[in-house]
């Protein structure tokens, strides 16, 4: 007979620990915008910035040494795919494999902030197609390969390209919002499209900011509501969700067709969708004026903000993204990876169906501090790893945290394993 547990408070022990599969994650940074200089356009490539493209096997040891299970991982796209049907595999057909061989699942990023020269910008409606093409090249030349995200935060990307002026075609408008934003969910369904017809058992993670904007007077509280609106619309058009009749009007007043919202409406892959939640301290904004929005910090917490994504969708989730730049303590790092986990532990208990965590990135970043937009050569220390890969604070944090809660089940309350799990 078992010995009867002394301790009331005692976890229950997982029958089949092998197949707890909650992913622990990382990413390697692998932006890629074109941005203005004095001296013209430049290509940020955070690859080359953060010298993965040199030490890309050293940084997979990392991975597996700090405990992540799952690699965010984002070949430069704009590399690789030449022109209409042409593409170099040279890099991918090096590193995959390896990736593969080391037991290491990716999680792979098509698309992340940029798009090649030869495309242009978000704003051209021939890249849709094209991207399809390359989407499906790519699985069939690496048919292991489950999990996808077909295009990083496309909501950010049309924001950053096509509203805040920041990056790629730098347009500062609702018409360039909508216009990169049509595009990058179109291209992300054509992605889905031609991935399941090559891999019909893929998964489609889509990393996606969760943020909230807090109005600071009465006068504010409608424009407010309306980026409250807004910042669903990316996952609104793949997911299918019928936006209210003020989002479909600001669609169709700035540039998107009613065939448009039709053709994005004409498929549902929702039973391959995992959603994806990035999650800053600048996720949650506080709207100060008309049309100007500053960071608020932590208001609500991720907890809050997650909810009401999960309320709209209804999908298991994945947190995708999150990290905090290191301070003069070498503490802050830490406290928020916790804090993090601590609101991750608490959703799971109300039953809210979180898969997976991630801290991104693996090593430090490279002028984060403004967004990309100017080349100052500035080490952001944002990783579990510095850039010269000594571990981090962090770094130790997040090897204890999967070590002591690395039999957490996939699902809370759920099958242990789904689908055959998040594996390859």
């Amino acid at each position: 007979m078992p010995a009867e547990p002394t301790d009331f408070y005692s976890p229950r022990r997982i029958a089949h620990p092998a197949k707890a599969q909650f992913v622990f994650a990382t990413g390697i940074e692998c932006s890629t915008p074109m941005i203005a200089t004095p001296d013209g356009p430049l290509r940020r490539d955070q690859m080359e910035e953060c010298g993965h493209y040199t030490r890309w096997r050293e940084d997979f040891e990392l991975t597996r040494a700090v405990g992540a299970t799952h690699l965010r991982y984002g070949p430069p796209y704009y590399r690789m795919h030449l022109g209409p049907g042409q593409y170099d595999w040279s890099f991918t057909d090096e590193v995959l494999p390896v990736l593969r061989d080391m037991g290491i699942i990716a999680i792979i990023d098509l698309c992340h902030f940029g798009v090649p020269d030869w495309i242009g910008d978000f704003q051209n409606g021939d890249w849709p197609a094209l991207f399809g093409e390359y989407a499906r090249a790519f699985a069939e030349r690496y048919p292991w390969i489950r999990l996808y995200t077909p295009v990083n935060e496309m909501y950010i990307t049309a924001e950053f390209s096509g509203y805040f002026g920041w990056w790629n075609e730098r347009l500062t408008s609702h018409q360039g919002f909508v216009g990169a934003l049509k595009h990058v969910t179109l291209a992300c369904q054509i992605a889905m499209e031609a991935i399941l017809e090559v891999q019909p058992r893929a998964i489609f993670i889509h990393a996606e900011s969760s943020e909230h904007t807090h109005a600071n007077a009465p006068e504010l509280v409608a424009e407010a509501e309306m980026f409250n609106e807004r910042r669903f619309l990316s996952l609104d058009l793949i997911c299918g969700e019928r936006i209210s009749a003020g989002m479909y009007a600001f669609l169709r007043d700035n540039g998107m067709s009613g065939a448009e919202y039709a053709r994005l409406r004409s498929v549902d892959f929702t039973e391959h969708m995992i959603v994806g939640h990035d999650y800053y301290v600048t996720n949650e904004q506080l709207l100060v004026a008309p049309g100007v929005r500053r960071g608020a910090g932590e208001v609500f917490g991720y907890g809050t903000v997650c909810r009401s994504y999960h309320e709209r969708y209804r999908l298991p989730i994945m947190h995708t993204e999150t990290n905090l730049q290191q301070g003069a303590t070498g503490h802050e790092a830490t406290d928020w990876l916790w804090k993090t986990w601590a609101n991750i532990q608490q959703l799971r208990h109300d039953g809210i169906p979180i898969c997976g965590m991630t801290w991104y990135s693996l090593t430090d970043q490279v002028d984060w501090d403004t967004a990309l937009r100017e080349k100052n050569d500035r080490a952001n220390p944002l990783g579990l790893y510095d850039l010269d890969r000594n571990i981090r604070p962090v770094g130790e944090a997040f090897r204890r945290l999967v070590t002591q809660w690395q039999s957490t089940p996939v699902l809370p309350y759920g099958p242990l394993d789904i689908a055959g799990g998040l594996g390859d």
